[in-house]
């Protein structure tokens, strides 16, 4: 049930296997070490809803000097309540919840190879759920130039799912495609900055088999029944994003700051902004802290829909109809902004050990204007972890 969950949930479960891959892909200064880890998270919603625990854990090896092998595990567990898509009742600003609880398993490796000026890494993955399992993979290639001022990026990742419906005999089938280029350049030695664009395309079963739409039906000639119905998406989605990234070094400061702005697009008529902020001050020679904010903001979906009353859409049960009508009640289709924002604060114990803790704020509201705010959740998230490095 993994899919009635909200963005930062879904962020923090799924994409620590399969979308990890296609992370992977961002430049970043690489430096392989030998190193074995592990991530407590605790994310908890407020009044009663969502509450998730992580468990995560990897190593990293190299093998001779050209050669790194990393893997790595988790294993969550997820409880509390979401909304289902139908709307208040009459005199309420509350919406109807659900409840749900689930477990799931995820893994992911990559082995990366350096040949001459390119690095080439091949990276494979599966979640699995009791109603879904994805299989990942991905192959991505960074070429170091002009003295290693310049880094170009080129990477594709897939995913093939399988999905449990419950109105549904045989497993729905759900395929991702996701191909990334960019281009990493040192300005000088205190700054780089970072382009990357991205294009990405679904297919198949694109719906949430447990959320709603509900609409006043008449049953009888002038009898009418709030009767509710699965939700139909359309079964292709495409998407376009750049990404646009800033790091500079203040040495008198002894701190960086990592700046970043990301535009999404995607044939749902979504269009999403993202600002990311970050600030890295050493305190001392073995405290780091790390602020950051980040702030995103998204338009509607063109098949959202608070409730179809007044609307012309006929909806129906059974499976998904390729052709339409579309429509959904999914908050997460809706018009809205988050504000994350909090610390992390990094302990190197010893030149092998590390130690860090973080905490972060998590608000979500809507801004339609119609969808109530009981819809949208605010949550905190807190991060421990240790890692040994050798």
């Amino acid at each position: 049930m993994v899919n009635l969950l909200t963005p930062p949930v879904r962020s923090a479960l799924r994409a620590a296997a399969v979308s990890t891959l296609l992370g992977s892909l961002l430049p970043r200064e690489s430096r392989a070490e030998n190193a074995v880890r592990y991530k407590y998270q605790d994310y908890q919603e407020m009044g009663g809803r969502i509450a998730v625990t992580v468990n995560s854990a990897g190593v990293e090896q190299d093998f001779g000097s050209s050669t790194h092998l990393k893997v790595e595990g988790v294993i969550d567990a997820i409880a509390g309540a979401t909304p289902n898509g139908q709307p208040a009742p009459a005199g309420s600003d509350q919406v109807p919840l659900s409840q749900l609880h689930e477990r799931r398993k995820a893994w992911n490796a990559t082995l990366a190879q350096q040949i001459r000026a390119a690095n080439v890494s091949v990276g494979v993955a599966n979640s699995r759920e009791s109603d879904y399992v994805s299989n990942g993979w991905s192959v991505n290639t960074l070429f170091d130039l002009n003295q290693k001022n310049t880094t170009l990026l080129a990477g594709v990742a897939g995913t093939d799912d399988d999905i449990k419906v419950f109105y549904q005999a045989n497993r729905a089938k759900k395929r991702t495609n996701d191909v990334i280029l960019g281009v990493t350049q040192l300005i000088d030695p205190q700054t780089s900055v970072t382009l990357n664009v991205t294009w990405g395309r679904q297919r198949g079963y694109l719906a949430d088999p447990y959320k709603l739409v509900q609409k006043n039906t008449e049953i009888i000639s002038g009898v009418f029944l709030p009767l509710t119905f699965s939700e139909n998406r359309p079964g292709e989605r495409e998407k376009w994003v750049a990404y646009a990234g800033l790091n500079r070094a203040f040495r008198e400061a002894h701190g960086a700051i990592e700046l970043s702005y990301r535009l999404y697009h995607d044939t749902y008529d979504t269009t999403a902004h993202t600002v990311d902020l970050a600030w890295f001050q050493h305190l001392g020679e073995r405290w780091l802290l790390r602020p950051g904010a980040r702030f995103y903001d998204q338009t509607a979906a063109d098949f959202y829909h608070y409730r179809l009353d007044g609307t012309t859409i006929a909806p129906a049960a059974g499976p998904p109809r390729p052709n339409g009508p579309f429509y959904s009640s999914d908050y997460r289709l809706s018009a809205m902004q988050t504000f994350t924002y909090g610390a992390k604060l990094i302990w190197n114990a010893t030149d092998t050990l590390q130690f860090d803790a973080a905490f972060e704020r998590y608000d979500m509201r809507g801004t339609d204007r119609v969808t109530p705010q009981s819809v949208y959740c605010r949550a905190n998230i807190v991060t421990v972890g240790a890692r040994f490095a050798w």
